[in-house]
This record gives structure tokens, sequence and C-alpha cells, in this order.
């Protein structure tokens, strides 16, 4: 049965006030209410009475302590008791510092700034070797056929590639019209809207047509891979993948991969010439402009290198949307609410990712010349 605690006036010292007893947990309550009762003047605490101590009993006898104005390390104490004492004062000192000091806004700004290049440079360094374990993972079923995820290749290059189709070239179809629209509008005062032709294919062969697919993929597909795998992590069926020996890399990944890969390209040729055939319709329908003149001042005006510097970009768009929405799925914690905030997450650095390299991209291209 725990000691009932005591709480005396030593009768030799009247300033002294002895403590002896357990002060544990169970006895709180009547811990609390001697305690309430000390009264008058005390200079010394004598606690090595105390026979087991908790976290509660330590709690109860620092605050005595700060009560009576007295330090805590001027409590007797056994040496066992002294480490729990001090570290529960310590404790509690740290939570009133952090309950009446507040940081100046500029400090917390600036620290605001600071995680966020830290948290980016850290995100940097796991989508760099997440690339590297998928490159490995590449190299190493290349030599053997019978590893190949073909089946599952071919079926996300018809969920990435032949089923967005219709929207890519929609999209880009509207988008072309409306260049055609803003460029007229400027280039008609200077009598020069035959340049109109020259505008939409500029755009469209470097910028436009690889743009917007990349940026319609990015909230299409990455939003996909980040929400299949993170759903199937949070049952964990990626766990069952491990058990059974198989690589999730092998199997989740780089069929996402290649798929992208492969359809990102051939959906950006498409976006390029469905823009351009937006341009067509508005110049014939709207700027007086023959598609006879149309496409003659496209084959003057077009050249290789518009065209390859559009399409050179096409596979980094790809590679970066790919990791950067299966890295989020596998980064799920396992909850519905997770899913959603890895979901939002890769559609957002998806989207700035491809608008950084774009034009990091057009920077490289206009200092050489292209």
């Amino acid at each position: 049965m725990p000691e009932t605690p005591v709480i005396e006036t030593d009768s030799e010292h009247p300033g002294c006030v002895r403590l002896s007893g357990d002060w544990i947990v169970d006895r709180i309550a009547d811990l609390q209410a001697r305690v309430d009762q000390l009264r008058g003047p005390v200079e010394a605490l004598d606690a090595r009475g105390i026979e087991r101590i908790d976290a509660a009993g330590a709690w109860l006898l620092v605050r005595l302590a700060q009560r009576l104005e007295m330090d805590v390390s001027a409590i007797e104490l056994e040496g066992e008791h002294r480490a729990l004492v001090d570290t529960v004062a310590r404790a509690e000192q740290h939570e009133q510092v952090g309950d009446t000091v507040r940081e100046p806004g500029w400090r917390r700004f600036f620290g605001a700034i600071g995680k966020l290049i830290t948290d980016g440079g850290s995100h940097f360094v796991k989508l760099s070797g997440f690339l590297g374990l998928s490159l490995a993972a590449l190299v190493r079923i290349a030599p053997r056929p019978r590893q190949w995820p073909v089946t599952a290749t071919i079926h996300h290059m018809q969920q990435t590639g032949l089923n967005a189709l219709p929207l890519v070239a929609l999209l880009s179809f509207l988008v072309g019209a409306v260049v055609a629209f803003l460029g007229a509008t400027v280039l008609r005062d200077f009598g020069a809207e035959l340049f109109v032709v020259d505008l939409i294919t500029f755009a469209f062969l470097r910028e436009f047509g690889v743009l917007l697919t990349a940026i319609l993929l990015a909230g299409r597909t990455a939003s996909a891979f980040t929400a299949q795998i993170g759903t199937m992590k949070s049952r964990e069926e990626i766990d069952a993948i491990r058990t059974l020996g198989l690589d999730p890399v092998v199997l989740l990944v780089l069929p996402r991969l290649v798929a992208l890969l492969i359809m990102l390209p051939v959906l950006a040729v498409a976006a390029m010439v469905a823009g351009m055939l937006g341009g067509l319709t508005v110049s014939v329908t709207s700027l007086g402009i023959p598609a006879e003149l149309f496409l003659s001042r496209v084959e003057e005006t077009i050249t290789l290198r518009h065209y390859l510097v559009g399409l050179i970009k096409a596979p980094l768009f790809a590679m970066v949307i790919a990791l950067v929405g299966c890295l989020e799925g596998f980064k799920v914690a396992g909850t519905a609410q997770s899913v959603g905030e890895r979901t939002t997450s890769a559609v957002v650095q998806c989207i700035s990712l491809v608008i950084i390299i774009d034009a990091l991209a057009a920077l490289f291209f206009m200092e050489i010349g292209w």
C-alpha cells in the first residue's frame, strides 16, 4: 500500500517543512489538498523523507517551490529523485517561456522562408534519388524481356495518351483560335495581319503545344498516379508486393514512366497541329486570310529547329510528371486525407516544375540562337 504523504513543519526549525511518504499520482488529490493548506513563511523544503515520487508528484513539488518563491535546486532531495524533479522543472520553465515569449514577426517571416527553401531542397534530393532508383530498375530489367511489364505499359499508354487526346486537341484548338484573335487585334493597326500566321506557328511549335500538353497531363495524369499508388499503399498492397519478392518500382513506376515518355511527345505533336488548325480556322473565317496563303506562309517560316525546340522538352516534362506523381503516391500515410493532400501536392509540383523547366529551356535556346 502507498504510504500517506506527510507535509509537516520541523519543530526544531520552524522555517523548514519536511515532506515524506509517497508523492505519486494515486495520492495526487490528497497531496494537492495538503499543499494548499500549507501556510506561513517557509525557508527550506526537506524532501529527503519521500519514499516514492513520479512525474505527477514532481510536478506538484515544483509548483509548491514556485508558490513559495523558492529555487527548485534548493529543495533537499535524495539522489534518485533529483533527476526527475529537475527534468520536470526544466519542462515547466520551457512551457512558461513558450507561452510568454513570442518571436518577432520578421523572424517568423524569414524562418518560414528558410523552412520553405529547406523543404524544397529536401524534396529535390528525394526526387533525384527516386529518379536514380527508377533508372536502376530500368537498367536491371532491360536484359530480361520476360520481366518487362508490357501489359501494364500499354494500359497506361491508353489511359494517359489515347484517352487524353480529345481533350488535348480541343483545348489546343481553342487556344490557337484565341492566339489568332489576339494577334490580329494588335497587328491590324499596322496592316500586318498576315504575320498572325508566324505568331501561331512559332507559339505552338516552340512553346504552347508541348506546354499545354504537359500542364493538362500534370493535372490529369499526375493526380491519377498519386491517387492510384496512394490507395494501394493505404490498403497495404505495396507491402504485399514486397512480401511476394517483387519490386514495386518495376511494377508500378516503370510502366507509368515509359508510357508517358512515349505518349507525351505524341500528344504534343497533336497539340501543335490542333493549335495551328485553330489559328487557320480563325484566319480563314474572320481575318480574310485564305487557307492556301496560310499554309504557304507556314511552309516559308517553319524550320526543323522550331519543331525540335518544342519536342525536345517533351521527355523532360514526361519524366517530371511521372516521377512526381508516383513519388507522392508512395508518400501517402494511409488515410483518405493523406491521399487528397498528396494528390494536390503532386499537381502543384508538376505544374510548377513544368513551367520552370520551360522558362529555363527558353532562356537556353535564346542564348544559343535557336
